[in-house]
């Protein structure tokens, strides 16, 4: 099959790889319908975190069951799948608990911008759909598999609610993704903070009912007029970066919430002032699998359409394109069909 594998910083290349086949009874194999780029690789990408050895990249995917292990009953070959970046037996105690992306036999995924995938613990990953969605719901699905589901969990462990103000921080996939959680989740008002017209188009367009440009110090007093001098309920850090906390932690009210899911890069916690702040803060990689049977209705009764952060739409073979556009902010989020 073919594949993208990252060499070094900015050098992703579309190569031959070896078939994936079934190596433990939990496994299946899927041929994947559309996979993409996501904002998490582009860390390595630029040579913020270490490559090492060339391998093969990406976590987000959609596709058919070609093949599945002794032990997987729950799927079968020929179906329409969807699965989490973060894989899972579902049945542990963190399983149980609600955090699937902590399961005791997790494995995260990372070949997945490729032509065929191995889906480790596919009995408890992987949720099948009724018949073959429509291609014009694949989209939507696939951004389900991470970034919807990822920003359904920024705003859940931020404790959005009804009637609640809510900021979101990022406006990448997953921040706009956050809106949309935010909106679901019956936020009475959603403020995303984004400096790119697009962006803020399509932040008002999944449910943002204000936009704030400025950054930093900056951004942080204009949430706190825009809230009677207080700060939001709810703060959903989509970002990573130490400047972005930051943001977050100081937007938000005493008693407020923080939901970080951003991968944290360099990112420190001063313990003093999260103590003094009431804030609380929650977060890590989002238990997608939690949610998956809900989002993927959602989908399909085009309820939401997150779908729409895909703004680039690529051939599989151009995936280093792919890769380029994000960097360059010239795409949101590149989707990739084999």
């Amino acid at each position: 099959m073919r594949g993208a594998v990252i060499h070094a910083p900015r050098d992703v290349r579309f190569e031959t790889l070896d078939d994936p086949t079934i190596l433990h009874p939990t496994d299946a194999v899927i041929r994947t319908a559309v996979t993409c780029v996501c904002g998490s690789d582009l860390w390595p990408y630029r040579g913020a975190e270490p490559i090492g050895d060339p391998h093969p990249m990406g976590h987000e995917y959609v596709g058919f069951v070609e093949e599945v292990g002794s032990e997987v009953t729950a799927v079968r070959p020929g179906q329409f799948v969807v699965g989490s970046f973060a894989t899972c037996d579902n049945t542990c105690a963190n399983c149980r608990n609600g955090f699937t992306s902590n399961c005791l036999r997790r494995e995260f995924m990372s070949t997945c911008q490729a032509e065929y995938v191995r889906i480790p613990n596919a009995q408890g990953t992987l949720v099948a759909t009724d018949g073959v969605p429509d291609e014009r719901h694949w989209p939507g699905l696939l951004a389900v598999s991470d970034v919807m589901g990822t920003g359904w969990w920024a705003a859940d462990a931020a404790e959005v609610g009804p009637g609640s103000t809510a900021v979101v921080v990022g406006d990448g996939a997953v921040g706009l993704c956050g809106v949309i959680a935010a909106r679901e989740l019956g936020a009475e008002r959603i403020i995303a903070m984004s400096r790119h017209e697009p962006r803020q188009q399509l932040a008002r367009e999944f449910g943002a009912t204000d936009v704030v440009a400025e950054r930093g110090e900056e951004g942080v007093a204009r949430i706190k007029d825009m809230t009677g001098g207080i700060g939001a309920d709810c703060v959903l850090e989509c970002v990573g970066t130490p400047e972005a906390m930051r943001q977050a932690l100081h937007s938000a009210r005493p008693g407020g919430n923080v939901g970080f899911v951003g991968v944290p890069h360099d990112v420190a916690i001063d313990g003093q002032a999260l103590f003094f702040s009431h804030v609380g803060l929650r977060g890590g990689p989002a238990p997608v699998r939690r949610y998956l049977p809900e989002l993927i209705d959602q989908v399909l009764s085009e309820r939401i359409d997150p779908g729409k952060v895909f703004d680039l739409a690529l051939p599989l073979d151009q995936v280093a394109e792919g890769y380029r556009a994000m960097d360059e902010r010239r795409a949101v989020k590149a989707l990739l069909k084999p």
